[in-house]
């Protein structure tokens, strides 16, 4: 699936913090009739086959509303529920060695926080880079924290998209107007609100502001 920078723009990881009697497809479904533009699903404490079964269900939810999907980390789960790419960190499998693994038609993001590591992860052959943590964030404690003035610097180091993540939300994403990314990654500005759809909704029209010239 080729990647269209476009699909960035609203981009939701899961978390499972929040459910609050649902299932994690109810509230991602929600979101994508908000207008979540991509879904990536992070899974660090299921077994293999209830994370599989997982990936399957958000699989058959996203392409129907044909947005990107991808697994965070987990290649083999990646491969059997059909999903468009995985995306990794600095700690997971390299990106050149995923692709070797994956093939040349799969989506492969990296998260990076250095124009270093971002470049390093363009030439390996990642499609995307997901740079943060932006802000304060309560989802990934041991998130370094990025710098606008690094964001930028990544955004004009690079000819792939970026998409900025950390602690983003509804009060702080006009912040990042003018950096150069393509949009915006969250987790609980979205999967924490009392209300999924509104939230979403609200977050779709501050993203498009956001990246307006």
């Amino acid at each position: 699936m080729k990647l269209d920078k476009s699909a960035l723009l609203l981009y939701l990881v899961t978390d499972r913090s929040w459910l609050h009697g649902q299932t994690l497809s109810a509230q991602v479904e929600q979101a994508l009739q908000a207008g979540v533009t991509f879904v990536q699903l992070r899974e660090k404490s299921l077994d293999m086959q209830a994370f599989l079964t997982q990936a399957k269900q958000l699989r058959a939810l996203c392409t129907r509303y044909q947005v990107p999907f991808v697994i965070n980390d987990n290649l083999e789960v990646a491969r059997a529920c059909g999903a468009d790419g995985v995306h990794l960190g600095q700690e997971d499998l390299e990106a050149g060695k995923a692709r070797a693994l994956l093939g040349a038609d799969q989506m492969i993001g990296v998260s990076a926080n250095s124009v270093e590591q971002a470049l390093a992860a363009e030439r390996a052959g990642a499609d995307y880079l997901g740079v943060g943590a932006m802000f304060g964030t309560t989802t990934k404690l041991d998130a370094d924290a990025v710098s606008y003035e690094t964001l930028q610097a990544i955004c004009r180091a690079v000819s792939i998209p970026v998409v900025a993540i950390g602690g983003i939300g509804a009060q702080n994403i006009l912040q990042l107007k003018g950096s150069g990314i393509d949009g915006v990654a969250v987790v609980s500005a979205i999967l924490a609100q009392p209300d999924i759809f509104a939230a979403a909704k609200q977050l779709h029209t501050l993203a498009q502001e956001m990246i307006a010239k």
